[in-house]
């Protein structure tokens, strides 16, 4: 395992996508295929079962085999993050347990959404899975319902396992943070060359970096107002409906994965697909996961 500080080097960490078998199972073979074109591109770590992974509908057993799977194989060329957070503390310690049992370097740790508790239990909830390893803590109020502010925030990067913060809250924020020496990762893709070069962050976790890591590996390695702007339409495509639907339809557009889906979710619409098309192959072929896109044909879709 590393160390916080080797962890914090981390720029660029994609928060990579699932794919499954038409049976419905975890399509693995597809899935080093994904994390093999990541560390070609020179992305320093992948998130395994977060949001865009889809650990939200996976069973515990799948997203704990697939954390070890990637410890197994990836674990000497890319930092392991496993999503092991919950809304139910009982089991955010236990798979965090889990996940630091089979050798992940750190957890993403979220506070309880939906059955949201008080600012005292979000303390409380946090105390319990720092003390297990290493924690970047997940700041995104649209997906949690409840914002996690500076004074919740600040207290806990005095814990000796806190990384950082996947801050969704904006650069001025991350900027806050960053100033006081808290490290920051922007979870927002539209902002995040902005949030390295302009206002001091260490870097992002990504989804749009699923699709081009080698850009956005440019995008963190560099300040280019020209390559941020040029991106721009395309990540504004990639979250025209909540997010993993549009990287998920991309990915299978390129032929990268197979057109799985497991619901809720569902592709983007023909004309969404469409818009995607063009963006998509405004950028060179070689800068793309899988091929050129083409528009999905509905009768091979497949909904699980």
């Amino acid at each position: 395992m590393r160390t916080l500080e080797q962890i914090k080097q981390a720029s660029l960490i994609t928060a990579i996508k699932t794919p499954y078998l038409a049976s419905g199972e975890i399509d693995l073979a597809t899935y080093d295929y994904l994390v093999e074109q990541q560390i070609a591109a020179g992305v320093d770590g992948i998130v395994v079962g977060g949001t865009t992974g889809e650990g939200q509908l996976m069973n515990w057993e799948e997203h704990l085999m697939l954390i070890a799977h990637s410890v197994n194989k990836y674990a000497d060329k890319l930092v392991i993050v496993g999503n092991t957070g919950s809304n139910n503390t009982r089991e955010a310690v236990k798979a965090t347990e889990y996940g630091f049992a089979s050798g992940m370097d750190a957890a993403l740790q979220i506070n309880p959404y939906y059955g949201r508790t008080s600012i005292a239990g979000v303390k409380e909830h946090f105390k319990r899975v720092l003390a297990i390893g290493p924690a970047f803590i997940y700041n995104v109020a649209g997906r949690t319902g409840q914002d996690l502010t500076p004074d919740i925030i600040e207290p806990l990067a005095q814990h000796e396992n806190f990384i950082g913060v996947k801050e969704c809250g904006g650069n001025e924020r991350i900027n806050h943070y960053e100033q006081q020496g808290i490290a920051c990762w922007s979870g927002n893709d539209d902002e995040a060359h902005d949030a390295r070069h302009t206002y001091k962050a260490h870097g992002v976790i990504s989804v749009t970096s699923n699709l081009i890591p080698g850009l956005y590996r440019q995008l963190m390695d560099s300040k280019s107002d020209a390559l941020n702007a040029s991106l721009q339409p395309l990540i504004s495509w990639l979250f025209c409906e909540p997010n993993p639907i549009a990287i998920n339809t991309a990915l299978m557009m390129t032929g990268a994965v197979k057109p799985v889906f497991r619901l809720p979710y569902v592709p983007l619409s023909a004309q969404q697909q469409a818009q995607g098309v063009t963006l998509i192959n405004e950028r060179e072929e070689h800068d793309i996961i899988g091929q050129h896109a083409t528009e999905l044909v509905e009768q091979e879709v497949i909904l699980l």
